[in-house]
């Protein structure tokens, strides 16, 4: 088969990586979204493509913050997307997942010119990225779609999901945080601005997203939670969870966990020992040697948990490596 081909980006850092950056995707109330693309530059068939989905609370961040696409990803043969989506402080929810649904139409829409694979797209998701990951991934084409002609013609489907340490049910998170002055073992790890922050406070970053106290609009609430969402049929999902975290606890991740399985989904969940918040931004994440990760997931003989000792970055690309073939 011929190599595909697509428009010019200039060089990446990273051999047979093309990048090409600053791609507007949307322009909401006339502000550009833009994204970067970190395509394999040798491609014999159009590669599947997956998104990365920032965090920052959904007050902060850009699509600058993460590892480094090129180097785990995009040099393995995956077409990596950094997006942008709406800050808080600039629109409150839903306009977020209103983004990352308007970013994987368009990803269908310049599929053909940037030699992607339209109907293998996956989502990675850190955080609040993690959030909307989820949410997008369990919704696909139902709701939070913006009636743009554009982008009517495309699915907002995908066909895997990463999820990492991202609220899920944000009633409880409160229950399961850590109490104030309670440390990390990982020394990296991201933690709340405010020690003492609470989600049913007026300004946590879920109260700022939904533009209301968590405890006084049931009904937003409910319609942010993924875990509200939970069906049969959903995509392959991996979540990850550093059991050091002590900004979102690891329990958001099974709940998430438990959710999909109970309904027959091809779900795993991945705890990984000593790692705090924030771990995917952290390119060197692997460099240090293997994790010691417990591995858990429904088998026929019920919940099964296999402990491994393997890197992080490899363990999402073998989950998309399979999920996406």
């Amino acid at each position: 088969m011929a190599a595909v081909s697509f428009p010019p980006g200039r060089a990446s850092a990273h051999a047979d990586v093309t990048f090409v950056p600053d791609l507007q995707f949307a322009a909401p109330g006339g502000r550009p979204l833009l994204a970067d693309l970190h395509l394999p530059a040798r491609l014999q068939a159009p590669a599947p493509a997956i998104l990365w989905i920032h965090g920052g609370g959904w007050r902060s961040g850009n699509r600058h913050v993460g590892p480094d696409l090129s180097r785990f990803f995009a040099a393995g043969g995956f077409a990596m997307i950094a997006i942008d989506y709406r800050h808080s402080g600039r629109a409150i929810f839903p306009a977020q997942i209103e983004d990352v649904k308007t970013a994987i139409r368009w990803v269908r829409r310049i599929a053909a010119e940037y030699g992607l694979d339209a109907s293998r797209i996956g989502l990675w998701g850190a955080s609040s990225g993690g959030h909307l990951a989820a949410l997008a991934a369990l919704t696909g084409d139902d709701g939070f779609t913006p009636d743009d002609a554009l982008y009517r013609e495309y699915s907002s489907g995908v066909r895997a999901v990463v999820e990492g340490y991202g609220p899920i049910d944000f009633l409880q998170m409160d229950a399961h945080r850590p109490p104030p002055g309670t440390r990390s073992e990982d020394p990296d790890s991201l933690v709340l601005p405010r020690p003492d922050m609470r989600s049913e406070d007026a300004d946590s970053y879920e109260s700022l997203l939904l533009g209301a106290p968590i405890g006084t609009c049931p009904q937003r609430v409910r319609d942010a939670n993924p875990v509200t969402y939970a069906s049969a049929g959903a995509p392959p999902f991996l979540i990850m969870h550093g059991l050091c975290d002590t900004t979102v606890a690891p329990h958001q991740s099974e709940l998430l966990y438990e959710a999909l399985a109970v309904h027959g989904n091809d779900v795993t969940l991945a705890l990984v020992e000593g790692l705090g918040h924030g771990f995917f931004n952290r390119t060197d994440l692997d460099d240090r040697g293997t994790h010691r990760i417990t591995m858990v997931g429904k088998g026929p003989a019920g919940t099964t948990r296999v402990a491994v000792d393997a890197p992080v970055f490899a363990t999402v690309a073998a989950f998309f490596r399979q999920a996406l073939s």
